[in-house]
């Protein structure tokens, strides 16, 4: 089973998410990770899909994208030509005497402690998801009150792909 990093650049139109939700239930795919934000014009959007499948599958649901009409460009962020990165705030259970050694993992993986109460703390912290998942490893032993992710977002490396938004053509 493979994993494919999708961004696509979509018009900022009302219901696309629901129509690129429907899409992925109706067909039974499923989304790992889905984030979406207005790029710097706002006539446009950019998504980062994340989805796994096998070949076929993954295949499906580009073109299965590419169909919808407010879909203008996808590209496919491969491993080590982009740059890909997901939030978690993470809250723990800490006492004054445990806090020291929460803070000295979040120190390690360049984490930040947003805030902090008497009995705990929230940590933020952005990465890929290897290093996201390694950090709530060594979290382990303490208590997870709540735990919330972005899903991951994420851009290609270089300008040799950038789509340049003014004027811009549907590319289907």
């Amino acid at each position: 089973m493979g994993k494919k990093v999708l961004s696509v650049l979509v018009e900022n139109t009302p219901g696309l998410l629901s129509h690129v939700s429907g899409l992925f239930s109706r067909r039974g795919f499923n989304i790992d990770s889905f984030s979406a934000g207005v790029t710097a014009d706002p006539r446009f959007s950019r998504m980062t899909i994340v989805a796994s499948g096998d070949e076929q599958i993954l295949d499906q649901i580009e073109k299965q994208l590419r169909k919808l009409e407010d879909v203008l460009h996808i590209k496919t962020l491969e491993n080590g030509q982009s740059v890909c990165r997901e939030l978690i705030l993470v809250k723990i259970r800490a006492k004054a005497n445990e806090r020291q050694e929460v803070m000295n993992v979040v120190e390690i993986f360049r984490a930040n402690i947003v805030d902090v109460t008497k009995d705990s703390m929230v940590v933020e912290m952005t990465g890929n998801q290897n290093k996201l998942d390694a950090f709530l490893s060594l979290l382990d032993g303490y208590e997870i009150l709540e735990l919330a992710r972005t899903g991951v977002t994420g851009l290609s490396r270089g300008v040799e792909d950038v789509q340049y938004l003014d004027n811009f053509k549907r590319e289907f």
